[in-house]
């Protein structure tokens, strides 16, 4: 059936790029400055490990770096159950719905659960045979094992405090991620200092004392998350009998929706672990070349992974809202934001990737592939801002979750991994030319996200509350788009 829109939503959209309106700014900015700084903060746990690891060893630098690159995978995974209840929640968050969106945090909580104790297991009953599959470099495989043996545990305590942050950015709470993060940065960065090296009379653990210190601090992250989120929150109000309180209709919602953006993000997560693998069998300084480029590079794009969060968050609430030509107009502004934060980031990695590598004691080698790596990086990294903000974050936060997975799926699994496997194995190009082939792909996304995004056919709604359940008929001053059931 096509029925008319809302008269009131009927007008033509202005063709120039930026809105003029303060608060949508208000709004993006705050966002994403908490969710980047929250961002920062979280790798800055990793960074102390792998700066402090850096002046200790390289061996232990390298082997701390293969197993977070294990729990890299865990940390997609619960980005996708995360950002799965995100896209469902933020849609009633549009409409102040506060049941709907406790009930569909309700199973992320459960699944993010089952899913850090599943890694837990692995990381502590198989270190080795987990770190096997990412090097074959025997003295990088045994130091990695006592630091994810070490870690594994409280892998469930993580799970849970990953999707609670994201729960607190969808009803546009993100300071307290803020909050929580910068509790653990402080003890994991002192606890580094004092564990790694044996200050203040404690033992000289290393690669050990680097875990326990990041075990303290992820307890102290869930603790802390408790307390927000049971007597702090005003918002939601969730009481702790809720957090689990799972209902039947809920769980097929979350299947449809959310499900896609989880084998997403567990795709893309194996992805980065072959890639890993791949440089991790062409020598220990291509391991810790890629480790240290890795590392900047991440702290260099946290606000576009901020930037991402606050478009999933900003389409999702104004799309629940029901004002169609609001979330186009949002969507024109934002691209033009996420190229700017594009450029500014390549900037930043080109400009300072020369006075970070000072801070490690490496080889001459790695040094030098640390800086091709990262000045690969300082170029495609617009290609990043632009697709992944786009995709991740307008399409997936209109409704659209199953795009983003198939598109990774193609460029992954039939470009990039493939043609770098080649490069490595069968014309042994050097790593520098490995690595250009497997970043290759943030600009080849570029294309296809300009012609998704614009298309405006990935808005949908979630909520069931008939606003926006029919398409709209196309009029002569208005674009020629659909909108979707969701």
């Amino acid at each position: 059936m096509r029925l008319d829109i809302n008269p009131s939503l009927r007008y033509t959209i202005p063709m120039n790029i930026f809105v003029k309106e303060k608060a949508f700014y208000a709004r993006f900015f705050r966002l994403t400055g908490a969710v980047a700084l929250q961002n920062l903060i979280l790798l800055g746990v990793s960074l102390c490990d792998n700066l402090m690891l850096g002046g200790y060893s390289e061996l232990a630098m390298s082997g701390a770096a293969v197993a977070i690159q294990f729990q890299f995978l865990l940390t997609q995974t619960l980005t996708g159950i995360g950002s799965g209840a995100v896209v469902i929640a933020a849609q009633h968050w549009g409409r102040r719905q506060r049941e709907p969106v406790a009930r569909t945090f309700a199973v992320a909580f459960a699944l993010a659960l089952a899913v850090g104790c599943a890694f837990g297991a692995a990381g502590f009953f198989f270190p080795e045979r987990v770190l096997g599959l990412l090097t074959n470099e025997a003295g990088v495989i045994e130091q990695g094992a006592i630091y994810l043996r070490t870690l594994a545990p409280t892998y469930p305590l993580f799970a849970l405090t990953a999707v609670g942050t994201a729960l607190f950015r969808c009803i546009e709470s993100p300071r307290v991620g803020v909050y929580i993060s910068l509790a653990a940065l402080g003890i994991d960065a002192v606890l580094n200092y004092l564990l790694i090296y044996g200050k203040l009379g404690l033992p000289r653990l290393g690669i050990y004392g680097a875990a326990l210190a990041t075990v303290i601090s992820y307890v102290v992250q869930f603790a802390l998350l408790v307390f927000f989120l049971f007597r702090i929150d005003k918002k939601l109000r969730m009481r702790p009998r809720e957090a689990f309180k799972i209902e039947r209709k809920y769980i097929g919602i979350y299947a449809r929706v959310a499900l896609p953006l989880v084998g997403s993000a567990v795709s893309w997560g194996l992805a980065m672990n072959m890639q890993s693998a791949i440089l991790g069998r062409m020598g220990q300084a291509s391991i810790a070349a890629n480790a240290i480029a890795a590392a900047l590079f991440q702290v260099c794009a946290v606000v576009i992974y901020g930037a991402a969060s606050a478009s999933n968050v900003i389409i999702g609430k104004t799309v629940g809202e029901g004002d169609i030509p609001k979330v186009k107009a949002y969507t024109r502004t934002m691209q033009a934001l996420f190229l700017s934060l594009g450029l500014c980031t390549g900037a930043a990695l080109f400009t300072a990737r020369g006075l970070i590598i000072d801070f490690y004691n490496i080889a001459p080698e790695t040094r030098g592939l640390a800086l091709q790596f990262m000045l690969v990086l300082s170029v495609t990294v617009v290609g990043t801002s632009y697709q992944m903000t786009g995709l991740a974050g307008i399409v997936t936060g209109g409704g659209d979750t199953r795009f983003v997975l198939i598109n990774d799926l193609i460029f992954q699994w039939c470009v990039v991994l493939p043609f770098s496997a080649l490069s490595a194995f069968v014309w042994q190009f050097p790593p520098l030319v490995t690595f250009m082939i497997l970043k290759s792909d943030q600009i080849l996304k570029c294309a296809v996200a300009a012609v998704k995004v614009n298309r405006f056919r990935w808005i949908k709604n979630l909520t069931g509350s008939g606003l926006v359940n029919v398409e709209i008929e196309q009029q002569p001053q208005h674009d020629d788009e659909h909108v979707h059931q969701g």
